[in-house]
């Protein structure tokens, strides 16, 4: 096999694994109906709702997307900067808000993985040894467990289709 097609596989496989590929949940299914009431609802002796766990997502997500391809990128404060302020997130708009935003940000790692021109194991220069490849891995990695997190969430306060 060619050194152009592992490279295209690979592209294929990561995108897979970052839409949900596999064992992984998948995001749109995860949220998919979730009524607005127990958004913000925290189940007994879990830390955090629903709302919680998808802006975590989406600002971490955003936040090493804009590592991965950002010069000017800037590390935020942790936890602060990674966490919303609230459980609830205060309306309808705020939640497809979030929803959408993680979707765009999703699809501009998957496109910029997908690009054969990016060089998915270039050392990226702001950073300490990081490469594209362990970002898009991260993320995925990321997503998939707090994904997990939210099925329970979901299956506590039964709200889980099935």
């Amino acid at each position: 096999m060619a050194n152009q097609d592992r490279d295209a596989d690979l592209r294929r496989w990561l995108v897979w694994l970052l839409s949900g590929g596999g064992a992984h949940a998948k995001f749109d299914e995860v949220v998919k109906d979730l009524p607005a009431k127990l958004r913000g609802k925290r189940p007994s002796h879990i830390p955090f709702s629903a709302w919680e766990l998808l802006e975590h997502m989406r600002l971490a997500q955003a936040d090493i997307l804009e590592f991965s391809t950002s010069s000017k990128y800037r590390e935020r404060e942790w936890p602060a900067d990674y966490w919303p302020k609230a459980a609830e997130p205060g309306d309808d708009h705020a939640w497809e808000r979030s929803l959408r935003d993680f979707r765009s940000d999703l699809r501009r790692m998957q496109d910029l993985v997908a690009d054969s021109r990016t060089d998915l194991q270039a050392v990226i220069p702001w950073g300490d040894g990081q490469t594209l490849l362990r970002e898009a891995l991260l993320l995925a990695d990321h997503n998939s467990y707090h994904l997990g997190e939210m099925v329970l969430i979901r299956r506590l306060l039964n709200a889980w289709p099935g």
